[in-house]
């Protein structure tokens, strides 16, 4: 039997290169790629930190990642878009496209979803190669780079929320938290014309980034307040508000920012909360509007033609890289938010 190396979690904040069965080409439909960059997650560190992301509960050994690109090795009698060599950007979720939810376009809730990197549906994308339906593998551009197919996924999480947000044209936008995501919705607003983006963050690094991205105002709410500053600069408060770091007082603030009729937009993964607070009164006597995001849906394509058009620059996100061998150490960096860390990227 071939195998490969792949680095999974075997416990709380441990993780081992160890020998795994090669995966192998079953359906006809499916490709075999050749891992060559792969994103932290703040979704994997989750599982690395903490074992769970609510009831998606690691049993051990289990290998994480799921914002990937490659090259194909193989593929299935019936693939037809793709051929051996071509460079690929991954699309972690692997839909069945036949339940109620994928025939009414939403196979980012499909009833059989199957994930990446996700607890009893998926291993991930850290390890030497993957297999993935062709459906789920979009080409790449020879003159994209790698890690830019890898931050597809995230800024295409961006992109699907941008678009279910409200048009940007004229909009004041408020984005609470500029990690990865973060930084991914401020590029797609900014592509989609928004007038003005107050951005906040705890980490004086990733305001940074964030200015250099577009932003109009950045602010730590650590260190002022950030729903004085922003509504002294915009009396009639934000239009809409992406709360992008799963903290609960930024929730409290994106409600005191948005307008009546304002639309609150929920991206941010909590750590281990189980239940959102919201200040009703004030919600329903704005009438605010919530959303929640889940991943992407239907944007990875409309993703790429940004990146391949020039449309946003992400590469200003990826602040560090790691061999395949040094997975843990990126993984232990991003948990700390040590040493300004933004995007952590791992090279095979």
């Amino acid at each position: 039997m071939k195998t490969m190396q792949a680095m999974m979690l075997t416990g709380i904040r441990k993780m081992e290169m160890l020998e795994a069965p090669m995966p192998e080409i079953v359906d006809d439909k499916d490709v075999l790629v050749k891992m060559v960059a792969v994103g932290v997650c703040g979704s994997d560190v989750h599982y690395y930190q903490t074992g769970q992301i609510g009831s998606q509960v690691v049993e051990y050994p289990f290998t994480v990642g799921h914002e990937g690109s490659g090259i194909v090795e193989q593929i299935g009698s019936a693939v037809t878009n793709l051929k051996i060599g071509d460079r690929v950007a991954i699309e972690p979720a692997m839909p069945c496209r036949k339940c109620d939810q994928c025939l009414v376009g939403r196979p980012h809730t499909c009833r059989g979803l199957k994930f990446l990197g996700c607890p009893q549906q998926a291993a991930g994308c850290l390890s030497e190669y993957i297999v993935m339906p062709e459906a789920s593998c979009f080409k790449m551009r020879d003159r994209m780079s790698f890690a830019q197919g890898a931050i597809s996924e995230p800024l295409a999480i961006g992109v699907y929320a941008v678009r279910c947000s409200v048009p940007m044209p004229g909009k004041n936008v408020g984005i609470l938290g500029s990690g990865p995501v973060g930084l991914c919705v401020l590029m797609a607003a900014m592509a989609q014309g928004v007038e003005k983006l107050y951005v906040t963050d705890k980490l004086d690094e990733r305001l940074a980034v964030a200015k250099q991205a577009g932003a109009t105002w950045c602010g730590n709410p650590d260190k002022i307040d950030v729903v004085s500053e922003i509504s002294t600069r915009e009396p009639l408060l934000l239009d809409v508000v992406f709360e992008c770091c799963g903290e609960q007082d930024a929730l409290f603030q994106a409600v005191d920012i948005l307008k009546p009729g304002g639309k609150l937009m929920l991206i941010g993964i909590p750590p281990m909360l189980d239940n959102w607070q919201l200040p009703v009164d004030q919600m329903r006597h704005k009438e605010i509007c919530v959303q929640n995001v889940r991943r992407q849906n239907g944007c990875v394509q409309a993703t790429l033609d940004m990146l391949d058009d020039h449309a946003v620059n992400v590469d200003l996100m990826v602040t560090h890289n790691f061999d395949f061998t040094q997975t843990q150490k990126a993984f232990e960096l991003v948990a700390n938010y040590r040493d300004g860390v933004v995007k952590a990227m791992v090279n095979f």
